[in-house]
C-alpha cells in the first residue's frame, strides 16, 4: 500500500468545509429523531434548541462555501418544477383516498 505525503493526507479548506457541512446536516438528522422519540417536554424542548443550533451552522457553513465558490446552486428548470408538482399532487390524491 502507498503511503499518501503529508500535503497529500491534510485536508484542504474546502474539504473541512464539505466536511463540516456533512456533519451539520447529520447532527441535524439526529437531533430530529430525538425531537420525535423525546419522552419529555423539557428534553424535546432541549433538542429542538440544540436542532436549531445546528441548522444554524449549517447554513453559516453553506454560505461560506457559496461564497467561496465551492458550492453552486443550479437553478430548477421549469418542467421540472412542474412535473415534480404533478408528482406530489398525485401521491397527495392517493393519501387522501386511503
Amino acid at each position: 500500500m502507498a503511503k499518501l505525503s503529508k500535503k497529500e493526507s491534510e485536508l484542504n479548506e474546502q474539504d473541512s468545509l464539505q466536511d463540516m457541512l456533512n456533519t451539520e446536516k447529520m447532527l441535524m438528522d439526529n437531533y430530529l429523531l430525538a425531537i420525535k422519540e423525546g419522552s419529555t417536554k423539557s428534553l424535546r424542548t432541549m433538542f429542538m434548541q440544540n436542532f436549531n443550533k445546528a441548522a444554524d451552522d449549517q447554513y453559516t457553513v453553506f454560505k461560506q462555501m457559496q461564497e467561496k465558490g465551492y458550492y453552486e446552486l443550479q437553478p430548477a428548470q421549469k418542467l421540472m418544477l412542474d412535473q415534480k408538482t404533478q408528482d406530489f399532487s398525485k401521491i397527495s390524491k392517493e393519501i387522501a383516498q386511503g
